[in-house]
């Protein structure tokens, strides 16, 4: 005997829905804060249905989830906070996100560090939040019990970070760090730049941006990588390369998939959508590590995206005030925010391309969610997913406005950029939450692994 659905207390109605299956015409049901049905456009409602909103065209994507995020809080506020991080991720459409372990203080490398930062995001969620573990020197007896503590997994660095309360791996350790994850079959998430590339490599400084993307060579990426496959191959261990910037790298992805190694992959929206060619000397908005790349670098990249070689497409946002960023590439800090801008910025280059919102969904809500374990609550608009949604105009444009965004420095290597693409309103478990990038409400949760 099949259940009778609740009543709905909300549908929201689109002649543009993005489903598992399809972009189609279709009423999402909504009660309790989960997706009920999904019925066709003109499906006649439950009797009793709740308010009914009807978004025309405007194209109904499931909310996206951001696994690549430096909130920086606590230690460094003055970079950016959990309040001001996730009112600009709910104004860009994104209605989860992950804080990356480190450029707080503490940094997440211990349980009792996840309580800090915890409870400093309590109460200034504006989205659902959830962190992630660090793997450094010396704590390897520290990682399982933040597995039970609820992170996500744990993010290493294989050279230098940036910040001296986060060192990298070396080969030993990362051996080590991932035999343990992999006992309790955790996943590991990786900065792959070989630090011997860079060190050899020229060191960075003035304002030349060839001269900076010199010091980080793809065979930095390329060696990482090869080394980081050969490691889960032998371990059978979950690895995931984070923000791929050297399409030299795809095909061993694509040859390591297909031998079953269990690799995901990640690029970001600065790689798919700027270019080496177009950054003015001096811009350090622009930089990060590892670097934007050429233009043809960035067409393999898509090309990586569109076969599945690359899972998904997050963020990376790494702010920083104005005056870190000097206009010296060898002492500016690396990093890149986009937090509000990447839907609208992947939109405008994939429409271009000739891809469908349908496929900016997949890359940038389905395979992040699935990338955290959140498959079966968020990432899709289906029954029982949470009734998270992003409405957005895909035709629509817009000019960059930095004064506009809710980063708490407005500092974008996208200011002056005309993107196509604007986010009308987020709505976290059937709650709209912005409307035209204005917050409504904080509905934010801190979630943990295996419990949204």
């Amino acid at each position: 005997m099949t259940a009778t659905p609740s009543r709905p207390d909300l549908v929201l109605r689109s002649t543009r829905v993005v489903t598992p299956e399809s972009l189609r015409a279709a009423s999402v049901l909504v009660g309790d804060g989960r997706i009920t049905e999904v019925l066709p456009h003109e499906a006649a409602l439950p009797d009793g249905a709740g308010r009914v909103v009807d978004l025309g065209d405007d194209v109904l994507l499931p909310g996206l989830v951001d696994t690549h995020v430096h909130v920086n809080d606590p230690g460094r506020t003055e970079w950016e906070g959990f309040w001001t991080a996730t009112q600009a991720a709910a104004a860009g459409g994104i209605t989860t996100l992950l804080d990356m372990p480190l450029n707080s203080l503490p940094p997440t490398t211990t349980a009792a560090h996840l309580a800090v930062k915890r409870d400093v995001a309590r109460g200034k969620a504006h989205v659902d939040t959830g962190f992630w573990g660090g793997a450094v020197p010396g704590n390897v007896a520290d990682l399982r019990p933040l597995h039970e503590a609820g992170v996500f997994g744990f993010k290493c660095f294989l050279s230098p970070s940036g910040v001296e309360e986060f060192p990298e791996l070396d080969r030993a350790g990362l051996r080590a760090a991932l035999t343990e994850i992999a006992a309790f079959d955790g996943l590991l998430i990786v900065h792959a730049e070989d630090p011997a590339h860079l060190g050899a490599a020229p060191q960075p400084h003035g304002p030349r941006y060839a001269d900076f993307l010199a010091s980080r060579p793809r065979a930095a990426e390329n060696d990482a990588i090869a080394a980081l496959i050969e490691l889960a191959r032998e371990l059978d261990a979950r690895v995931h390369v984070l923000h791929l910037s050297s399409s030299d790298a795809l095909p061993m992805i694509a040859r390591a998939k297909r031998d079953g190694v269990r690799i995901t992959v990640e690029t970001c929206p600065h790689f798919l959508t700027l270019t080496a060619e177009e950054v003015p000397d001096g811009a350090t908005e622009f930089k990060c590590c590892p670097p934007i790349r050429e233009k043809h670098n960035q067409d393999a990249l898509w090309n990586g995206l569109a076969d599945g070689t690359i899972d998904c497409v997050v963020s990376d946002h790494s702010p920083c005030t104005a005056g870190l960023k000097v206009p010296d590439f060898g002492q500016a800090w690396g990093g890149i925010s986009s937090l509000q801008l990447g839907l609208p910025a992947v939109w405008t280059e994939a429409r271009r391309r000739g891809h469908s919102p349908a496929d900016v969904a997949r890359w940038m809500s389905a395979a992040p969610a699935r990338l955290a374990g959140l498959h079966g609550r968020k990432g899709g608009i289906a029954p029982g997913h949470d009734a998270d949604f992003a409405v957005f105009a895909p035709d629509q444009t817009f000019t960059v406005d930095p004064a506009e965004l809710h980063h708490r420095n407005q500092v974008t290597a996208y200011a002056g950029r005309t993107l196509h693409g604007v986010v009308r309103s987020s709505w976290l478990r059937g709650e709209q939450i912005t409307d035209h990038g204005r917050t409504l409400t904080r509905a934010g949760r801190l979630i943990e692994r295996n419990s949204a």
